[in-house]
């Protein structure tokens, strides 16, 4: 993980905690590749998350850490998702990793599992949110005191002006995490929690990166997820396994984890099979 502030509390005590991959401003090259070698050879396969958020530097690092080691037991994911979002989909890869799971699986689960997190955020202004679509309405809106407007990011993105329209939630049962920012308000609490049906609320500390990413400090970020390890196992041991045609690592979904390689169309294979698409998530019952 590229940030400490990402890296939540296990759930129990089988879950690891994650290593932290540094910014080049704060370690040197050679130390660098000196940890990520140690991880390796400890671990045998290294699953680095990152958010697209970080600055390009240390994403080159990560990129040229690999590629000096020239090894292909290093998986680089970027993760799209809020800050939040991000640190709930890490904590339950670290769940998968102490799953009967290959390093190829644990890694391409990232993109299934990212389909379940429904990452927004209360904020208080939207004129500087250019995460979401943002109509003009909203941007002329938001000038008006008192406004709050409830956005989700992920899976999809939605805007509502508080008051004036509800935001869809999950089908299925989450809990919720909350971290608040300065704004002051309990419709996250209150009315969000209720209406999304979700089976608890736990509340952490905001991520540095969220004020930025929402382009706004007073604001309160939140993210409903799959909480219990057994429900995440089933959903993906659900989806067929493949082996990635150009590393020859176990995967699912439609690309590898490890290489970024697409898997070949289907006729192009020896057995037809049913891939779960990126924007075709798997459902099941709650």
């Amino acid at each position: 993980m590229t940030s400490a502030d990402l890296v939540l509390p296990p759930t129990d005590t089988h879950t690891p905690t994650a290593a932290l991959l540094h910014a080049p401003d704060t370690q040197p090259l050679d130390a660098a590749l000196a940890d990520m070698q140690v991880l390796v050879e400890q671990n045998g396969y290294v699953i680095a998350l990152y958010p697209a958020s970080i600055p390009a530097a240390h994403e080159r690092r990560l990129h040229t850490v690999r590629s000096v080691l020239e090894s292909d037991r290093i998986a680089l994911l970027k993760l799209d998702l809020p800050p939040l979002g991000v640190s709930v989909l890490v904590r339950q890869l670290r769940q998968l990793s102490v799953c009967d799971f290959s390093a190829g699986v644990v890694a391409s689960a990232a993109r299934l599992l990212s389909h379940y997190i429904h990452a927004g955020a209360l904020l208080n202004s939207v004129a500087k949110l250019d995460r979401v679509p943002v109509s003009l309405k909203s941007h002329a809106k938001s000038w008006v005191p008192g406004s709050q407007f409830g956005v989700v990011a992920n899976p999809g993105p939605q805007l509502v002006r508080i008051g004036h329209g509800e935001l869809t939630g999950p089908e299925f049962a989450t809990r919720l995490l909350v971290a608040r920012g300065q704004l002051q308000s309990e419709w996250v609490n209150a009315t969000l929690a209720p209406a999304w049906q979700v089976q608890g609320i736990q509340e952490t500390a905001l991520p540095a990166d969220s004020p930025r990413w929402w382009g706004t400090p007073r604001m309160i970020e939140f993210a409903a997820f799959l909480p219990d390890i057994s429900v995440i196992y089933q959903l993906v041991s659900s989806v067929r396994r493949e082996v990635c045609t150009w590393c020859g690592i176990e995967l699912i979904g439609d690309r590898c984890g490890f290489c970024s390689a697409p898997l070949p169309p289907a006729e192009n294979r020896t057995h037809p099979t049913r891939v779960l698409g990126e924007g075709t998530p798997m459902h099941h019952g709650s």
